[in-house]
């Protein structure tokens, strides 16, 4: 009994789980449109397919969120959309910019009257997002853009923010992040947006000017 116990103890030391190779996670995505890609996707875009890659583009929305929107939830003397259905399921409100409302207006003299939905299909139904995916996938073939799907628009929005200096805590919220972690894996920086984080060293301090005595 005591060898076949001390034999058991040797076992639960050496825990043969320890010695199963664990695969590493596979690194975040970290693709985005650069402008030159963007107008060739936006020029293969049929009409309808253009007006939503350029909200996507310009909110950092969801591809569900985008297609859920309704009319009512969008207020166009304030400049803000609110979001009923997302993610995390907390209502969001995402402020609009100049290219977005412009769409929107033009958008809301041609709407279908029988339907809630701002983007509808021809028939004015709400568009499926199967059938969504598929026509971009043709469109971003067409424009010869690889190794990008319609998520990644997001992280598109997110980059462009962060690139041009506004701070991750109004990325995050715009978004829709509980958590500032995931904000930060769709934030990316290309080198050249890095540049005035090196430049800064060129300035020595004996060539600081001294403030003013009041």
């Amino acid at each position: 009994m005591y060898t076949i116990a001390v034999k058991e103890w040797e076992w639960c030391r050496d825990n043969p789980v320890k010695r199963v190779s664990m695969e590493k996670e596979g690194q975040p995505r970290d693709r985005w449109l650069n402008y030159e890609e963007e107008k060739r996707l936006l020029d293969t875009c049929p009409g309808w397919l253009k007006d939503i890659v350029t909200f996507a583009l310009n909110t950092g929305m969801r591809q569900g969120e985008i297609l859920s929107l309704k009319w009512q939830d969008v207020n166009l003397f304030s400049g803000i959309a609110t979001l009923q259905e997302t993610k995390n399921g907390e209502r969001r409100s995402i402020p609009l910019n100049r290219t977005v409302w412009e769409l929107l207006k033009e958008k809301s003299r041609v709407r279908y009257l029988a339907s809630d939905y701002v983007f509808t299909s021809s028939v004015g139904t709400k568009i499926d997002g199967g059938n969504l995916r598929s026509d971009f996938m043709k469109a971003l073939k067409t424009a010869k853009i690889e190794g990008f799907c319609f998520h990644d628009l997001r992280h598109t929005f997110a980059t462009r923010l962060v690139q041009r200096g506004i701070d991750l805590y109004k990325v995050q919220k715009l978004l829709g992040h509980r958590d500032n972690k995931t904000t930060q894996r769709y934030a990316h920086h290309y080198p050249e947006s890095l540049r005035d984080g090196v430049d800064a060293l060129d300035v020595r301090p004996d060539t600081v000017q001294p403030l003013a005595q009041i």
